[in-house]
Parts: C-alpha cells; structure tokens; sequence
C-alpha cells in the first residue's frame, strides 16, 4: 500500500501543527506542498472543501481537519507521550476565539473591524496561556504535547503580526515557550520549504524528525 499523503501549505497555522504531529509520530508520508492559488484537482478530490492540511490514506479514507489529522498521527506512534499532555478545552478555546481575534488583528480592512480591540481580545488569551505555563514550561507539564503543538502556531501568528508591540509585552513565560518551540530541530525540519506539487513529480518524503 502507498504512503499517506499530506497536502500542506507551509506557512498555515492549522498544517503546521498537523505537520507537527506528523513528523513526531515518524509516521511515513508523502508530503505535497500547494499553492493556495492553485490548488491541485487531487487535493480537491479529496476534499472539496479546499482547505489545508489534508491526509488522503492508502485504504481511500481521508483526514481534513488539522486536529483529526493530530489525534490519527499519535495514534500510530506517540514517542513523546503527546496525547496524554491535551488540553481540549483550551485548544478549542485558542481555535474560536482567539483565532477570531486574531484574523481580525491581522486583516482589520478585510473584516471592516478595529484591529486595537482585537489585539486586546487575543492578548487576554496570551496572558491566560502566560499565566498557564508559569512554574510548568509546557502547557499541560514540564514537556511538550498535544496541546503546546496545537496552540504554538497560532501564538506564532499573532505575534509576528508587530514583533515590537509583542517583544514589549510582560509575558514572562509565554515568550520563551513561544521562542523554544520556534528554535527547536522539530519546528525547523516541518519548515522546511518545497516547491509546489504538480502531477508526475517525484515524491517528496515527509520529515520525520524526534529533539
């Protein structure tokens, strides 16, 4: 049976943490880069909805939802342990309405909104998550899981929309958990930047990467 195939956008809150959970468990994959202005027939196919990531199965079954995708990754291979360090409640919390906010903050003209107050909505949740990893490291712990690579893409998100106003604000422990996700061998290798996928290219093996 063929590999999966994970249709990704590099630069997507929603693939990178699929493509976080993907490259722990060292699943095999098949890894498809897409341009969002031209999305592939085969992606579409898949799943019309059009929306990135999505993991097409060798058996015909796919997976279009970034945490579905999260769960079927560790359910093949957890070496870290992710699933038992899952916040639910507070991922659910970061994709309503801290995702509002913040594609509000980042597009005030495309949502006709003033940005001000929605950076003051997200920031209540960064100091929630603040508050959270204080004395822990880790949202659910000392070390990573489920819930820090569901959450972390976002927060990245948020903050490079003005790295000034976010390196001012006091959140003493959100910035280094945000700064060690971002430096560590794990985020570097599913940044990794490929040429989009056409028909009849070579396959391009998915990072499988532990550190």
């Amino acid at each position: 049976m063929a590999d999966p195939i994970v249709y990704s956008f590099r630069r997507c809150p929603y693939a990178m943490r699929a493509r976080l959970a993907l490259a722990i468990s060292g699943v095999a994959l098949e890894l498809r880069e897409i341009k969002l202005s031209a999305k592939p027939e085969a992606m579409l196919e898949a799943s019309p909805k059009g929306t990135v990531p999505v993991l097409a199965l060798g058996d015909g079954t796919v997976i279009d939802e970034s945490i579905d995708i999260m769960h079927w990754a560790l359910a093949q291979a957890d070496p870290e342990h992710w699933l038992e360090r899952n916040e639910p409640e507070l991922i659910a919390q970061c994709d309503g309405s801290f995702k509002h906010a913040l594609d509000r903050y980042k597009y005030p003209d495309r949502h006709g909104v003033d940005w001000l107050e929605h950076r003051e909505q997200g920031l209540m949740f960064l100091r929630q998550l603040d508050e959270r990893l204080s004395g822990k490291g880790q949202l659910c712990g000392a070390t990573r899981g489920l819930a820090d690579a569901a959450i972390m893409p976002f927060v990245r998100q948020f903050a490079a929309v003005d790295p000034d106003w976010f390196a001012a604000q006091p959140l003493l422990h959100l910035k280094p958990w945000l700064e060690g996700h971002l430096a560590s061998p794990l985020f570097a290798a599913i940044m990794q930047r490929y040429a989009p996928w056409s028909p009849g290219d070579a396959p391009v093996a998915f990072p499988q990467v532990t550190g």
